[in-house]
């Protein structure tokens, strides 16, 4: 059996010094039922299909179960929750104990970079190092423009990053389920539901809000929905792909300008992350949403002058935006963005463009960028406290 696959290079989370190894990572083909999985696994053992499905449906409501008295832990208080001064912007500690025994972890710098641990007063790995800064950027990582964001996703040979689709496939079928439920604040039904209708209408502006709340609500609702993220960020996944998705849809575009409207967002989104960092006070549809505009004005027939105006217009717009962590509500943000890259396409294909005379636009479109993440990671560092500290300090 044919496996398609990519090769990328990852760093030892334990061993960060030392040289990163090559990874076979499998690539999404298509999907495997519950039947033809069952049916495989019944032809490698003595198991028969009926024992197989049973095993694995049983095994599905008991992690469902297993999920829901891990709440019950929340609720009997026994996780306290505070702040540490003076440590990365990405910095996780955690102290556990369990009858005599302790154990106590640090995550610094990256998500999987564990740099101390500790086991009842006995130290089994201590790489904490001063002056690490989780905004740095790599030696080895590119160092992207939007000449180079653009050129890439308009040149490049389609069969090179046909992969994209994948990404508006998985996304969308987490709108999809979504809507079988009611998750979250419903804010995709309530546009796509009698009031919705009676006053936004039914358009492909409504149409992308619609989709991209689904999968956001489902998402943030905590339902075992998978979706392809952006930069880490699930939520930036699903509006860098969604909105633009939706509206490809609506004005029947072709392949090749999905695919190549899709790669412009999602590596737009990457560029803007590079310098604003990995976690920031700013929230990161801001950021998922510029993605989406450059997408859309290029589906209107915008060129690359028309897509530098509609990422001004973004940045010219709704920069300053709060993270105030992933909740529910997020939902609502993201229709938010969705709207202002709406809005901003619109507004960049009648060439209208917020001037650099006003705010934090410069004549230059990566130096708006630029200005836009100084503020999102230097600007609102006590933004990102305050918000941390009413967050904590909350009774509920």
């Amino acid at each position: 059996m044919a496996l398609n696959y990519s090769v990328s290079l990852r760093p030892n989370p334990l061993e960060r010094e030392a040289s990163p190894k090559a990874y076979a990572t499998a690539q999404m083909n298509g999907e495997l039922s519950l039947k033809q999985l069952s049916r495989r696994v019944s032809s490698q053992t003595t198991v028969s299909r009926a024992d197989v499905v049973a095993v694995l449906t049983a095994t599905v409501d008991n992690l469902l179960e297993a999920l829901t008295e891990g709440k019950q832990v929340i609720e009997d208080k026994r996780i306290h929750i505070a702040l540490k001064d003076n440590v990365d912007k990405l910095y996780i500690e955690v102290i556990c104990s369990a009858g005599d025994e302790t154990s106590r972890v640090i995550i610094c710098h990256e998500h999987t970079n564990i740099v101390y641990v500790e086991k009842n007063g006995v130290v089994l790995t201590d790489r904490r190092k001063e002056g690490v800064s989780c905004d740095v950027l790599d030696d080895d990582e590119l160092r992207l423009s939007f000449s180079t964001v653009y050129e890439f996703a308009m040149e490049m040979p389609l069969d090179e990053i046909r992969f994209i689709l994948e990404t508006a496939d998985l996304n969308r079928r987490a709108a999809e389920a979504s809507l079988k439920g009611n998750f979250g604040h419903t804010v995709s039904k309530t546009v796509s539901g009698a009031y919705g209708r009676k006053y936004m209408g039914d358009s492909a502006y409504t149409h992308m809000l619609a989709m991209t709340a689904a999968a956001c609500d489902a998402r943030m609702d905590g339902a075992m929905i998978p979706v392809m993220s952006n930069s880490g960020s699930g939520n930036q996944g699903i509006a860098a792909t969604l909105p633009v998705l939706s509206f490809a849809e609506d004005i029947e575009c072709t392949e090749e300008q999905l695919i190549r409207a899709l790669m412009l967002s999602h590596l737009m989104v990457i560029y803007i992350k590079q310098s604003l960092g990995r976690l920031s006070a700013l929230c990161g549809c801001v950021v998922a949403a510029t993605g989406a505009s450059c997408g859309i004005t290029y589906l209107m027939g915008g060129d690359k002058v028309k897509i530098s105006y509609a990422i001004k217009n973004m940045i010219g717009n709704i920069t300053g935006m709060i993270c105030d962590g992933a909740k529910p509500s997020c939902a609502m943000k993201v229709s938010s963005g969705v709207s202002t890259a709406m809005l901003s396409a619109l507004m960049a294909m009648e060439n209208k463009v917020v001037t650099p005379v006003e705010g934090i636009i410069d004549e230059d479109v990566d130096k708006s960028i630029i200005n836009l993440t100084s503020i999102g990671s230097k600007g609102m560092e006590a933004t990102d406290k305050l918000v941390l500290d009413i967050m904590t300090g909350k009774s509920c």
